[in-house]
């Protein structure tokens, strides 16, 4: 096969760069605690380089196919407990009110190989190509998907105060290490930093861009009249109508008294004006809530959505909280969303809106106000969690423990599918689902309430015809998300290159199985489209890149079984900051388009502040260390860190700005290596002397190394290093993650 890029310049960058790792002693790691016990697993030889991830098929958690229908379901004890071991024939089924026999039932766990789990519960596969590694074991640590929607548009300051505490809870103390998490709002004042990410740094920037921005219907008016008394007016309570009127008499004395007549049309008029205001404000948020989750049907698995609001009214004339309330619903279903609604006023002592000045009322008459409000403001709150199959969590000020077991209890879930109905449907007909554990009404069952046969929301074709591939491929790299038709790997490093400064290699690896090969020029090719933009924190585009790699095969055959990896690395001067990268690849015969995001912070080293390259991998193979490959040999990188358990895995770092001793003029610099699963180290080594002899540039010590990885399990692990200097007594680290297969 013969790899070739359209531009000169390009061919010193199609492949990874390589790491030469002789410019520093290479350091064999072994752990001096924690190390794993081994389990020996059966593995295949392989003599190809390891895969890109294959991320599976995005398929939702509820969704109609043309033989079966499938939900989840989540059962609990008294004691809040998972039930564990129910078989399909405890459940019972009902599809708008009739009993209906589940065809296809499993358990599935979230944040693990859930998508493939989900495809074979359906009879399906979890994507069209055959897998290039049949007997590679499948790593059960994706991580899970957790999304805060932060209501600004009902939140006051206590409330807000109380929701920037939640999510940095789970941000510091929380997250697992393989989860993703995203912070947004209704008013999207958190702007280009409202997306998925694993990265802390871009998480507290987020929730330090949380600000107030409550919305409230503006009425000057006396008597002062809240949004609920509004609603009561409107809704014809003649007890609160009727306190309005007699007070707005009263405070309109005049030459003539005021008649009711007249009192009564300004209260209503007053009433009305403030439900339209409001119901405005509900559509706004409810509105911003379900383009978000319906952009998330792209992602695998299932996600847990919590609501951060003070509540909000549904019961107004004069909006569409209810149907919007309904489409989210239906939206949740589709893209495996499950909402969580968390009252962030927290223990609440006393009922109704107590920020607000209510109105002398000696007769009592609005005595309803006080008593209804707080349940009245919960009530949507309280229907979306309940009928996407999560929970209300009220009336506490320990949140954290809410999102805590939230996010647990969302980990494991029952699937059950039936057949459809034969019969012609009307299109958008919403579904009323019901499931209950027969003979067991101690169990709690939660699951969702319904779903659309025919979605009534509209959607733009993503394969017009009519855009350019130029078009398609900005559109692909501005969403919210990333799409993994084509799936790609990225990786993004940074170290200082001497006389050039602060350098960003971006490498994108694209797996072979997955591009498309045709007749061109008389040749056997297949064509990718390769794309990516630099953006600040503040989401303003600083670089990008673009180019289009052309594979040539010996022939159509020969095209059919190729299995190799494409790399493209694109390096990048930037200045020192916070970025992100966001690639998209698009093959050009099947006009399958995948993307990837990745963050990367670039130090500034002209504060002489300790500092750290990124993390340099490489691999050395069992064929290598076969052949007695020298230690100094160069190793290649992979943009998809996936290396084999019988390999060694190598890697390089740079350490800036370490001080010289007074004694000898040298740098005294020490190292330490972990690597850490599910947040528990399982291998630490103890802190080694950085060797500097031999090399000539001490502002820019090297430090190489490498780990026998035949102890450790299959799955996802995380490479932290180290860096002390004993001399200044300064500290960093960095770290990056990487799988074992």
């Amino acid at each position: 096969m013969n790899v070739q890029p359209n531009t000169r310049r390009s061919r010193y960058i199609l492949f990874l760069c390589v790491i030469t790792l002789w410019s520093s002693p290479v350091a064999q790691v072994t752990p001096n605690q924690n190390r794993q016990n081994p389990v020996p697993q059966k593995q295949e030889p392989q003599s190809q380089p390891p895969p890109a991830q294959r991320p599976s098929s995005q398929e939702e958690v509820v969704k109609v196919y043309t033989e079966l229908v499938q939900t989840d379901v989540m059962v609990f004890d008294k004691k809040g407990r998972f039930v564990n071991g129910l078989t399909r024939d405890d459940f019972q089924l009902k599809v708008d009110g009739q009993l209906r026999p589940i065809q296809s039932f499993d358990l599935i766990t979230a944040g693990s190989n859930e998508e493939a789990q989900l495809a074979a519960a359906r009879g399906g596969a979890s994507n069209n190509v055959t897998p290039r590694f049949p007997n590679r074991p499948v790593p059960l640590d994706r991580g899970r998907t957790v999304f805060f929607y932060v209501d600004d548009v009902h939140l006051d300051g206590p409330a807000m105060s109380a929701a920037r505490k939640a999510i940095s809870d789970f941000v510091d103390k929380e997250m697992g290490q393989n989860d993703q998490a995203g912070i947004t709002t209704a008013t999207g004042q958190v702007g280009f930093l409202q997306q998925l990410t694993s990265n802390r740094t871009v998480l507290h920037e987020a929730i330090e861009r949380l600000k107030v921005q409550r919305r409230s219907p503006l009425d000057a008016d006396q008597p002062p009249m809240s949004e609920y008394d509004a609603m009561l007016i409107d809704r014809n309570d003649s007890h609160v109508r009727e306190f309005f009127i007699d007070e707005t008499i009263r405070l309109n004395p005049g030459s003539q008294p005021m008649s009711r007549e007249v009192a009564s049309s300004i209260v209503l008029g007053r009433a009305q004006s403030i439900q339209s205001q409001a119901g405005f404000y509900n559509t706004y948020m409810l509105s911003g809530l379900e383009n978000w989750i319906r952009s998330s049907a792209t992602l695998p698995g299932r996600k847990v959505l919590f609501l951060l609001s003070n509540g909000f009214l549904i019961e107004n004339n004069r909006s569409d909280s209810i149907i919007r309330m309904q489409r989210i619903t239906a939206a949740a279903a589709k893209s495996g969303v499950v909402i969580y609604s968390l009252d962030v006023r927290g223990l609440v002592t006393e009922p109704g809106d107590l920020s607000r000045q209510r109105p002398f009322d000696p007769m009592n008459r609005l005595q309803s106000t006080i008593t209804g409000e707080l349940t009245a403001t919960q009530d949507g709150m309280n229907a979306l969690a309940r009928d996407t199959g999560g929970k209300a969590i009220f009336n506490t000020n320990d949140l954290r423990q809410g999102v805590s077991n939230a996010v647990k209890e969302t980990s494991t879930y029952y699937l059950l599918a039936w057949k459809p109905d034969s019969e012609p449907q009307k299109p958008g007909r919403f579904r009323n689902i019901d499931v209950a554990i027969a003979g067991r009404p101690d169990l709690t069952v939660r699951v969702r309430r319904g779903f659309y046969d025919r979605d009534p929301a509209t959607t733009q074709n993503p394969n017009d015809s009519s855009k350019t591939i130029a078009t398609k491929l900005r559109d692909a790299i501005v969403a919210t998300f990333p799409k993994n038709d084509l799936p790609i790997s990225l990786n993004t490093v940074y170290y200082d290159v001497a006389a050039k400064g602060p350098t960003v290699f971006t490498s994108i690896q694209i797996p072979g199985e997955f591009m498309t090969f045709g007749p061109a020029n008389a040749k056997i090719q297949a064509v990718v489209d390769v794309t990516g933009v630099f953006y600040s924190l503040q989401g303003e585009p600083i670089t990008n890149f673009g180019e289009r790699i052309v594979t040539t095969g010996p022939n159509a055959e020969a095209a059919k079984d190729y299995r190799r990896d494409i790399t493209y690395t694109y390096p990048a001067a930037v200045k020192p900051g916070l970025y992100q990268v966001r690639v998209a690849a698009r093959d050009d015969l099947s006009g399958r388009i995948g993307t990837a995001h990745s963050w990367i912070e670039v130090p500034d080293l002209s504060k002489k502040q300790l500092a750290m390259s990124s993390l340099l991998l490489g691999e050395r193979t069992q064929a290598m260390m076969n052949v007695n490959v020298k230690e100094d040999t160069p190793i290649n990188q992979t943009a998809s860190k996936q290396f084999r358990r019988e390999s060694n895995l190598r890697f390089l770092v740079f350490v800036y700005n370490s001080q010289p001793s007074t004694t000898d003029g040298k740098p005294d610099v020490s190292v330490q290596v972990q690597i850490v699963r599910d947040n528990q180290p399982v291998i630490t080594t103890a802190l080694r002397k950085l060797l500097t002899d031999g090399v000539a540039d001490l502002t820019r010590l090297p430090y190489a190394a490498e780990v026998s990885l035949n102890t450790l399990l299959p799955g996802r692990y995380i490479l932290r290093v180290t860096v002390i200097d004993l001399v200044s007594k300064q500290s960093t680290s960095q770290q990056t993650h990487f799988e074992v297969y």
